[in-house]
């Protein structure tokens, strides 16, 4: 085990600093207008004049923040750098507070929403930021906008987030966080993107009330979204926490599996740990369902149709590593090794581009390689795979 384990985090280590994080670094530097270009497409073309998402501008702060956090290379903390004056200076709105979903490629506000999964992103960037220099202007910022979240977005009645506000913090109809999302008020996506920073907040920030609203969503996840029965996470809700549309998120499941376990032992709160394990074994095996051996992690399964999106997803596969390494790691879950060391040959033979860098955005379910769908753009970003790695360096260093 503890070869594979070697092996493991050493190919993945080469694949970080080779061809994911210098894709970033050579390629997606706005050099005219500063921070990072908004697109390059499945086939290479650099798009300049895209919009530039707050999410993309998010994931690469954070993953820059720790790969300098870990592996303390200069150019590294450079990039992180440009992305955290990007959110600052840019992104985060210096009247009303929290930040916007996209700027125009000069730099300027475009869609000036408040889309609560967006400002989360932000505060994971800011937070990782801070644990890898120190910089109290990120830590402050951060703070900033986890007060905005709480104070605008937090359902005091009946509990949870909702999804989006417009830029003033009012209602909006339209709250879906992309055109393939279904406009509800709450959405089991959008509350693993509040617990991943508060997560990374409270590592470095022990406030009373962060510490209340951190337990409460892993609380939420256990209570209102995990569907007891099937152990897999339901995926969108009306304000009073009924299950709308009945989709199985593979992905999604092996990806919270590990945050909620991460979230509760952070918290530090052994009753909470007691109660949340077994849980995380569950959601992560019920997630098993989807992955075929050899084959990596397919997409969804609808199930009023029955129809099942087989597309093998880079985003899905680098989540699926890190949910069956956390299983290994904390419950000496041996198949579960197997199973991650399986997607990784996947991942190594069908999604890594070898020759541009990067990785596709997935494998079809007919054998093909999607070169369709960005290889860099407003949802694909370097931080799935990128923190895969990190993860496989850290728990393991």
């Amino acid at each position: 085990m503890e070869t594979t384990i070697e092996q493991l985090k050493q190919e993945v280590q080469q694949v970080l600093i080779t061809n994911i994080l210098p894709y970033w670094m050579n390629k997606m530097t706005d050099k005219e207008n500063g921070g990072f270009y908004g697109r390059i497409t499945g086939q290479e073309t650099l798009v300049p004049k895209s919009e530039k998402g707050a999410i993309l501008n998010a994931r690469i702060l954070w993953t820059f923040s720790s790969a300098y956090r870990l592996l303390h290379q200069p150019e590294y903390w450079e990039i992180a750098t440009r992305a955290m004056r990007e959110i600052i200076d840019r992104f985060y709105d210096k009247e009303f507070g929290g930040v916007y979903w996209s700027i125009d490629s000069n730099g300027c506000p475009l869609d000036t929403k408040k889309q609560i999964y967006a400002i989360g992103f932000a505060i994971y960037g800011l937070t990782e930021y801070y644990r890898a220099t120190g910089d109290n202007e990120a830590l402050e910022y951060a703070i900033r906008l986890f007060h905005d979240i709480e104070a605008h977005s937090f359902d005091h009645e009946k509990n949870g987030y909702c999804e989006a506000l417009t830029r003033e913090w009012n209602e909006m109809a339209d709250m879906r966080l992309s055109a393939k999302d279904a406009n509800e008020r709450k959405s089991m996506n959008t509350h693993l993107h509040i617990l991943e920073p508060y997560t990374n907040l409270f590592r470095i920030w022990k406030n009373e009330q962060l510490r209340k609203q951190l337990h409460n969503l892993v609380r939420l996840f256990i209570d209102e979204i995990l569907d007891t029965n099937t152990k897999h996470l339901r995926l969108f809700f009306d304000d009073d926490w009924q299950s709308k549309h009945n989709i199985i998120s593979y992905g999604h499941d092996i990806e919270a599996s590990w945050l909620i376990h991460e979230a509760a032992l952070v918290l530090n709160d052994k009753q909470l740990l007691t109660e949340v394990e077994p849980y995380v074994i569950d959601i992560a095996e019920a997630a098993t369902e989807g992955f075929l051996p050899g084959g990596g992690m397919v997409y969804e399964l609808y199930q009023d149709t029955s129809s099942i999106d087989a597309d093998r997803h880079w985003w899905v596969q680098a989540e699926t590593i890190v949910g069956y390494i956390n299983l290994y790691q904390h419950f000496d879950d041996k198949l579960s090794l197997f199973r991650a060391v399986q997607c990784w040959e996947f991942i190594k033979a069908h999604l890594i581009d070898h020759e541009n860098g990067e990785w596709h955005w997935s494998h079809r379910a007919d054998g093909t390689t999607n070169k369709d769908d960005d290889k860099a753009g407003f949802w694909k970003c370097p931080y799935h795979n990128g923190r895969m790695c990190m993860e496989i360096i850290e728990r393991f260093s």
